[in-house]
């Protein structure tokens, strides 16, 4: 017989390296889950709880930093008018919209 035969400390060893390398790796990929991808979940669930409540009249902040008033929304299109002189009215998806203010919320302001 010209085998080795591991017995007792040395057969456990190798088990215990392998069992901690991969507990290591779960870590860290546990690690990056809760820093970088549950977050921007998050975010994603909050703006697009935004959108879905849009209302004509609400005021609203575009990507670009433009103030507006929703004057017109469909599927994924949302019509905007810009400026005092209500001449200005432009269509843009409802994801460029990031910030909104309720038009009963505006309206208490004034």
């Amino acid at each position: 017989m010209s085998g080795i035969v591991l017995t007792g400390a040395g057969a456990t060893s190798g088990f215990g390296g392998m069992g901690a390398m991969i507990l290591y790796i779960v870590a860290i990929i546990g690690f990056f889950y809760f820093i970088s991808i549950r977050p921007q979940k998050k975010e994603q669930d909050r703006i697009k709880a935004m959108i879905d409540a849009m209302e004509v009249g609400d005021y609203v902040v575009t990507t670009s930093g433009f103030y507006g008033m929703i004057i017109d929304i469909s599927d994924d299109m949302v019509i905007v008018e810009f400026g005092s002189n209500k001449n200005c009215r432009i269509p843009m998806k409802k994801s460029a919209i990031t910030e909104i203010e309720k038009a009963a919320a505006n309206s208490t302001n004034e």
